[in-house]
């Protein structure tokens, strides 16, 4: 977009050139460096992060300056004001664009192309994070809605505002409905200009509802951003590899110590009462919070966004919880996972340290029986979480894995379009893991709600029958009764 203080002549506008006829932007496979590399020949220039982070605009639709702060939204401090501009006068000395016809006010070289000016219906704030296993993911990062495309769906939106509808429809071998389609999931997410995102619709109140539910309380995004730097140490490699020699070898001392912590843990539960739990509660929560504390600073680390935290409930359990989607842009594979990870790495730093501290005090002192209870609700926490089934860190680092997003809905799309005789649009390696993944995950969902609803019908249908049995008639009247 060409913003109110630029000028409305064409010899004023500056749009980054295409490059895709000529060139093409790729990654050596050994360094995984990007390289630009010409489609004829084998003649290839290697690249930093930020600048194959940059040529990906290189389209010949978008400006200068909006390449310029979509580079400056990613990298942040790492680049100078004038990056854009810089690039450009390198490629032109490198004889990979021609030179300049114009002059702009930041230099004598910037590129002035033939293209129609950039007359793109997103919004500003839209950026692209291509992902090296073969899709595009569209961010709005105000509004943090999030839209995955494949190669077709990216091409498709950058020509919007560039060629007509139906231009564009033939070009990509589209029906109009199939670009209506498009069009809409684009309004729906918030990335066209002059749309917010649609928000869901609430459904009626049901028993469902009290299984999970979220409560957020505030965005700690800025706050998170301030304080990075006094943990940046974290992710040294001298720390990463000193980390992992601490938890193997107090991976040894609890194994070997196991007996023990089962014959002190028993001895403790017989003879516990009501401030055991409260105290095995208090300590497990402590945990969650700074596992989700953890999850936070490693998104913000990598440079992503956390734009909410608060108190989640699971069969009216009370646990923190942080909003971590924007991990999703993440090109590298590896942050993904880490970004997930961590949290459970956070888990048993907690449960090595309560075992260093049950050795080292004494026995039968309220510091000894903390750290046991600090030690088992760790350990509690990490069986809970690592669960691929439930939507946990288990769910999530199964996504960061395999690369499937939305792995659970995916899975039962899959079965759908198979039982419909519907064409699967899913890779080889994908369609196993979805075919694996959804009669799982269905078994699971059946046994554990089932499970549940059993026991909690059976308790109300026991001791409290006639309030129970009112509250369902009521609940049917206000589900059931028409709202118009």
């Amino acid at each position: 977009m060409i913003s109110s203080g630029s000028a409305s002549s064409s010899s004023s506008i500056s749009l980054c050139p295409d490059l895709r006829q000529g060139w093409k932007l790729g990654k050596l496979k050994v360094s995984q460096q990007y390289v630009l590399q010409k489609r004829e020949g084998q003649y290839h220039l290697p690249l930093s992060e930020i600048e194959g982070f940059a040529l990906q605009y290189f389209t010949g639709s978008y400006s200068i300056e909006r390449v310029q702060r979509l580079c400056e939204q990613q990298f942040r401090e790492s680049i100078s004001s004038d990056f854009v501009v810089e690039l450009l006068v390198k490629l032109e000395q490198l004889g990979v664009v021609g030179k300049a016809e114009g002059k702009e006010d930041k230099g004598d070289q910037v590129l002035s192309t033939n293209v129609t000016p950039e007359k793109s219906p997103l919004k500003p704030e839209v950026q692209w994070f291509s992902h090296p296993d073969g899709h595009w993911i569209l961010r709005n990062r105000s509004d943090l809605t999030f839209l995955q495309v494949n190669d077709v769906g990216k091409a498709v939106t950058d020509d919007l505002g560039r060629l007509s509808p139906d231009e564009i429809a033939a070009k990509h071998n589209l029906s109009p409905g199939e670009l209506q389609q498009h069009l809409k999931l684009l309004a729906a997410t918030g990335m066209l200009i002059g749309t917010e995102p649609q928000k869901a619709k609430k459904g009626k109140f049901t028993p469902f509802n009290l299984l999970f539910f979220l409560l957020p309380l505030f965005n700690p995004d800025a706050w998170l951003s301030k304080h990075l730097g006094k943990v940046q140490w974290l992710f040294t490699p001298i720390f990463a590899w000193g980390l992992l020699a601490f938890l193997a070898y107090s991976t040894v001392v609890g194994l070997s110590q196991q007996e023990a912590i089962a014959v002190f843990g028993l001895k403790l539960w017989q003879g516990s009462d009501s401030s055991l739990i409260l105290a095995f509660v208090i300590l497990s929560l402590l945990v969650v919070s700074l596992h989700e504390l953890a999850h936070a600073f490693t998104l913000k680390h990598y440079g992503g966004i956390v734009p909410e935290m608060g108190v989640m409930f699971m069969c009216l359990f009370p646990a923190a919880y942080t909003d971590t989607t924007d991990s999703y842009c993440l090109v590298k594979r590896r942050q993904r996972v880490l970004v997930v990870a961590v949290g459970v790495l956070c888990q048993l730093t907690i449960a090595t340290i309560a075992l260093g501290l049950w050795n080292l005090t004494v026995p039968g002192s309220w510091l000894h029986i903390d750290s046991y209870l600090l030690l088992v609700a760790a350990l509690f926490t990490v069986a809970v979480n690592l669960n691929p089934l439930a939507k946990f860190d288990g769910y999530y680092l199964a996504v960061a894995a395999t690369g499937i997003n939305n792995l659970r809905s995916r899975s039962f799309q899959f079965y759908l379009k198979l039982l419909t005789s519907q064409p699967i649009e899913e890779k080889p390696r994908d369609a196993g893991i979805l075919a694996l993944y959804a009669p799982l995950s269905l078994t699971y969902l059946w046994l554990v709600f089932g499970f549940l609803f059993c026991r909690l019908g059976d308790w109300l249908l026991t001791n409290i029958p006639f309030l129970a049995l009112t509250l369902l008639v009521l609940w049917g009247i206000y589900y059931f009764f028409p709202t118009e």
